[in-house]
């Protein structure tokens, strides 16, 4: 019992010295960071006729004034092809914002583009998010070695090596390490924006074989761009974006190190995978034409939205996209409309939508059905919700796992699941963005996205989302008896499930032991 006590508290002193070293290294960091922060660069200003998207645009914007051209992208190959195309033409600069950017089929053909513009004088600028690029900085410090890209990581770990020093870290800062930037921002030339839920890689653009994501964007150019360029500025100037290059000690940074880089990249275009993935996107989706302006939406109603970079710091809770969304949300006077793949209304939230709903408004919610979401953990929170917000006359569509085979698909998957994060107002005012209503968007990470009042393009999107929520794509929820039930539409008959449908006991028991722990701030 006394060798018992000793060897106890020999543990706890190794634990607390863990933790003591922990924070000061982590101390130590944040002091080093101020001095490590990038020189800081602005957006490169448009003009007239310099680049091939100068030439196409500007005219356009001669005959809309004020306004800013959109573009909905439901398809993900055109989402994919759209990237393609704006970083060939690309000619002065482009400025990429993701939370994260995958080295897979789709990731490594982009990023080739990218590598391509940069050879022939645009200017990259790279700005991804920490959390997920953990064993990528060979290949990232490799773009940073070239003159005309810097890459910076948002909230950046200090251990880039070490998995186990690196868990410490994240485990000491919790509550700051969790804080992310879940942006998503393509910008060619400061005149094209691409703004939406999509991440970069393969389960975004119908390429992936285990899984692929229904997910919308929307491409915008005029007016709004400027207020892009403004929002990425910020985050790349901000304090928590850091060079790559500052987080290692180099003594010089090697061209050879890009050339290879190069190398695998262009081998990768020749193999078999790519050029197939090529020539799918060739035969199914048709270059967006962006430079039309009779196929593009014009208003000038359209405001990018994004959170301030010292979201990641807890500050400036006054300006975050949280309380302007509420605030939208509260005044749907008719109909609104919500797609949100991870969706936790939170009290005060299910009582705001079940107030519209009394007040004679149409409320319909589409998220993830428990067999179709990537987050268990948030399916569980959700679902304590769902009998609240039925008795209150709020219709529930939960995204079926099976894909939707109607889509061409470069070599099917096995699941699907919603990734959308949009809404509908009223049928006249839509958003479209990386902001999901949960508790996670509206507190902890920084988001994005496109505001619009465009009744033209919130009746595109409100169709879109109808679609998502079909009975052979999504299962319709009721109470019957006081029960929860699932409705779906299968081989042209109704079939009633009294439990949640395709959903293994390795996914149900997880998310009912969830649903009672308390953690549903953190999702």
């Amino acid at each position: 019992m006394h060798l018992s006590f000793h060897i106890w508290a020999l543990l706890a002193v190794a634990a607390a010295i863990l933790v003591i070293l922990g924070l000061a290294a982590i101390d130590a960091f944040g002091r080093v960071a101020q001095r490590r922060l990038g020189a800081p660069t602005l957006s490169l200003p448009v003009q007239p006729e310099q680049t091939a998207l100068d030439r196409a645009i500007a005219p356009l914007l001669t005959e809309h004034p004020g306004e800013s051209g959109l573009m909905l992208m439901t398809a993900s190959l055109v989402a994919f092809r759209a990237r393609l195309e704006t970083a060939r033409l690309a000619g002065r600069s482009l400025d990429l914002q993701y939370y994260f950017w995958k080295s897979d089929l789709t990731g490594q053909l982009l990023m080739r583009e990218v590598v391509a513009a940069a050879k022939r004088g645009v200017r990259v600028r790279l700005l991804l998010d920490d959390i997920n690029s953990f064993g990528f900085d060979p290949s990232l410090l490799a773009l940073d070695s070239h003159p005309n890209i810097e890459v910076r990581l948002f909230n950046p770990s200090r251990s880039r090596t070490n998995s186990f020093r690196r868990g410490l870290e994240i485990a000491c800062k919790y509550f700051t390490a969790t804080r992310r930037m879940h942006n998503k921002c393509w910008l060619a030339d400061g005149r094209v924006l691409i703004a939406g839920g999509r991440n970069i890689g393969d389960e975004y653009f119908d390429a992936s074989q285990e899984a692929n994501f229904h997910d919308i964007d929307v491409l915008a150019v005029g007016h709004c761009l400027a207020e892009a360029q403004a929002s990425f500025d910020r985050y790349w100037n901000s304090e928590p974006a850091l060079p790559i290059r500052s987080l290692h000690k180099l003594r010089r940074l090697r061209r050879p190190r890009f050339k290879r880089l190069s190398a695998r990249l262009e081998a990768h275009a020749t193999s078999n995978r790519a050029v197939a993935m090529l020539r799918h996107m060739e035969s199914h989706a048709k270059a967006p034409d962006f430079t039309s302006a009779s196929l593009l939406q014009w208003s000038t109603g359209v405001d990018v939205m994004a959170d301030p970079p010292e979201k990641a710091a807890g500050r400036a809770r006054e300006t975050w996209m949280g309380a302007r969304i509420n605030g939208l949300i509260a005044d749907a006077r008719e109909s609104l409309l919500v797609s949100s793949p991870y969706f936790i209304p939170g009290t005060a939230g299910a009582r705001t939508l079940a107030g519209l709903a009394s007040a004679g408004c149409k409320v319909r919610i589409l998220t993830n059905s428990l067999a179709a979401t990537d987050v268990i953990a948030v399916h569980g929170a959700y679902a304590r919700y769902r009998r609240a917000l039925l008795l209150a006359g709020i219709e529930l569509h939960e995204m079926k796992p099976e894909p939707k085979r109607r889509r061409a698909s470069l070599l099917g998957s096995r699941t699907a699941s919603l990734h959308t994060k949009a809404f509908v107002i009223d049928g006249a005012q839509g958003f479209v963005g990386s902001f999901n209503l949960d508790p996670r968007s509206a507190s902890i990470n920084t988001e994005m996205g496109l505001l619009f009042r465009c009744p033209r393009l919130a009746q595109q999107l409100k169709s879109a989302l109808e679609a998502q929520m079909r009975p052979d794509v999504s299962y319709t929820l009721a109470l019957r008896h006081d029960r929860l039930v699932w409705t779906e539409r299968k081989d042209g008959h109704d079939l009633a499930h009294a439990s949640e449908p395709a959903a293994p006991l390795r996914r149900y028991l997880p998310a009912w032991l969830i649903s009672w722990l308390p953690i549903e701030s953190q999702l």
